[in-house]
């Protein structure tokens, strides 16, 4: 249906789309923001907190496609850590300890640790700019 040479875009594409719905899971525990029913924010230095702050700040960084690996593995850390601790206890089954969602983010950031961050990235506008400032001058080019 789509050539393989659009996978680059949808990889970007998917890590835009998840760091989205995953910044909003952290502003609504920092913030209450935005509201769907009324809730109060994170407790400071709690692990609920500290969930909010990694899930704002790591999203808005995933976001922008800054530090996209090392910050794509500590998400998924971080999801893995929230299932264990608070769906798994529920049962075996993520659909019925109503921890999918963790399961499906921890994989998601898992593979765009492993991936990169596509090409509609910060990083990939970084490393373009720091192979064209390395590119050999010819010799005939002013200096």
């Amino acid at each position: 249906m789509f050539p393989a040479s659009c996978s680059p875009r949808f990889l970007s594409l998917l890590r835009i789309v998840a760091a989205l719905n995953f910044f909003s899971h952290g502003a609504q525990k920092l913030f209450a923001w935005p509201v769907s029913e009324p809730q109060p924010v994170a407790t400071a230095f709690t692990l609920f907190w500290l969930a909010g702050v990694i899930e704002t700040f790591g999203g808005s960084l995933m976001l922008l496609g800054l530090l996209t690996r090392p910050v794509a593995f500590i998400l998924a850390g971080e999801m893995a850590v929230a299932y264990f601790m608070n769906h798994a206890p529920g049962g075996f089954w993520p659909i019925l300890n109503r921890g999918e969602l963790a399961t499906v983010y921890c994989f998601i950031w898992l593979y765009i640790a492993s991936a990169g961050p596509g090409p509609w990235s910060l990083d990939a506008l970084l490393a373009r700019r720091k192979t064209v400032s390395r590119a050999p001058r010819p010799a005939s080019a002013p200096v």
